[in-house]
């Protein structure tokens, strides 16, 4: 099975970026940060998810967020699928914040998944281009999402960008570099909508 060690994110000041990750969600290994100056605007076609077991949790890992300096995109509710909210941090990443519907502890800050969602143009064609890459299908609802059953700790899917943009409260609109790149034993390469794959030993010693 495919695996997917690590995302790394491009971002302005690497050192302003860990303070906020560490305050904010401390997911480790699983996120990783390279200074670049790459032009960027707009929506970078892809959002990180953290799956996390209550609510509770969820207003845990906002509020942390916003106090360490990340914008609220949209505020925590409750909808069909469970409780969740959306943030961007102060580097311009969007980050999900998910959850069941029902408290059952004390609120922790404990990730149980960590999922990278790519917004692309052609959910189809993508899937296909992916699945020739070595990644199996998980779940699949035709044109517009796609997850894979990938191993390590770095989940994937595929949405239509414009409903993904929906999803994150945001423009779909936007221009330049995705400032990601993504770690796993299936690169290296780049995907029909310019996400690029690396070697995860390659990401590792970023």
């Amino acid at each position: 099975m495919t695996s997917i060690a690590s995302v790394t994110l491009e971002v302005a000041d690497p050192a302003a970026a860990d303070r906020f990750y560490s305050a904010a969600f401390g997911v480790g290994d699983r996120l990783r940060l390279r200074a670049s100056e790459e032009p960027t605007s707009g929506f970078r076609g892809f959002t990180l998810s953290l799956v996390v077991s209550q609510p509770a949790d969820v207003d845990a890992l906002l509020d942390a967020a916003v106090q360490a300096g990340a914008t609220t995109l949209k505020p925590a509710a409750k909808s069909l699928w469970g409780y969740g909210g959306v943030v961007q941090a102060p580097d311009g990443t969007i980050w999900q914040l998910a959850s069941s519907k029902k408290n059952t502890g004390p609120a922790t800050r404990q990730v149980d998944e960590f999922v990278l969602l790519l917004g692309v143009e052609d959910v189809k064609a993508s899937k296909q281009f992916y699945v020739e890459h070595g990644l199996a299908v998980g779940k699949s609802f035709g044109s517009k999402y796609v997850e894979f059953a990938t191993g390590g700790p770095v989940k994937l899917a595929l949405y239509k960008r414009r409903g993904l943009a929906k999803v994150a409260g945001v423009s779909p609109d936007g221009t330049g570099s995705h400032r990601l790149t993504i770690g796993s034993d299936a690169g290296p390469f780049t995907d029909p909508d310019g996400f690029a794959w690396t070697t995860a030993s390659e990401s590792a010693s970023v």
